[in-house]
């Protein structure tokens, strides 16, 4: 009898571990955009549910378009994404909204579609005009404004911009048209991201588009201009998520709400500038401020 029990027991705690193992294995499938902040938080991502106990599957180095899609097809379903990329990328919202109104109406529009926008984190990697120091001081050019008066009294002045930003609802072409100036189709030299202040402090331009958390703007001679028009919108980073994931793994939105409180545009700008300037990988930078915080 007593052998019995010992075994039904053990066979109970068996089938109760083999439970618990499949309730953490859960398969998130996790996805990431194309440039280094974006792969250190995908990265980041996938090592700490690994570490809960989740089967993750990673898809990284997707375009912004490409992968909203696979989300709302539910080939992804957790990636990080920005509050303006949302409203006015993906919901054509064009209304001047405050960070908070921004989060909600986005948080309100993507739920019809079935996301979820968990707690977004005190980094804001909004677009930015960066000018190098020299120039800016010997134009006397502080901001957008003054950037546009300059375009106006036909100054030659060149922009390095990605194609996204040149195309995008929220790019060049409004920015121009709310500034008042033009910098003209012969002007903008169209490259990768990573390349923009690079050719910005090489010479190779005059005025470089980039983003207010890119670890590079720290070591570099350059100003950002300041936007004095409140042009661009706020690009809160944040951690969306499916409702049916969701519903399958209720525990993410609190375990994914811990990693978005450490993040701010200071942090998020030491990172990047670990993988772009020190030129670590954005699995060991991710790997180092998970343990650094106790998530891993």
């Amino acid at each position: 009898m007593l052998k019995h029990l010992t075994r039904t027991l053990l066979f109970m705690a068996f089938t109760l571990g083999i439970g618990t193992a499949t309730a953490q294995a859960e398969e998130i499938v996790v996805g990431g955009k194309n440039f280094t902040e974006q792969q250190i938080l995908t990265s980041m991502t996938v090592q700490y549910l690994e570490h809960l106990g989740y089967d993750v599957d990673q898809r990284s180095g997707m375009g912004t378009t490409v992968l909203r899609r696979a989300q709302e097809n539910g080939q992804v379903d957790l990636y990080w994404e920005y509050t303006g990329t949302s409203l006015i990328s993906y919901n054509k919202v064009t209304e001047k909204l405050s960070p908070e109104q921004t989060y909600q109406r986005v948080k309100q529009l993507d739920a019809e579609k079935g996301l979820v926008w968990l707690a977004p984190s005190e980094a804001n990697n909004t677009y930015a005009l960066a000018m190098r120091e020299a120039d800016a001081e010997r134009l006397g050019i502080e901001t957008i404004s003054d950037l546009a008066a300059a375009v106006n009294d036909d100054a030659e002045l060149t922009l390095a911009s990605n194609a996204t930003f040149y195309a995008r609802d929220d790019g060049l072409r409004p920015l121009q048209k709310t500034y008042g100036f033009r910098f003209g189709r012969a002007n903008v030299k169209r490259m990768d991201q990573g390349l923009t202040l690079r050719a910005l402090t090489q010479g190779e331009v005059d005025v470089a588009m980039t983003t207010a958390t890119n670890g590079q703007i720290p070591s570099l001679p350059i100003v950002i201009l300041e936007d004095d028009r409140q042009f661009f919108p706020n690009y809160a980073l944040t951690p969306v998520v499916r409702q049916e994931t969701l519903d399958a793994n209720p525990e993410l939105d609190e375990q994914m709400n811990r990693v978005s409180a450490l993040l701010d545009d200071r942090t998020m700008a030491r990172l990047n500038s670990r993988v772009d300037i020190e030129k670590q990988s954005a699995e060991k930078v991710a790997q180092n401020f998970l343990a650094e915080h106790g998530l891993l």
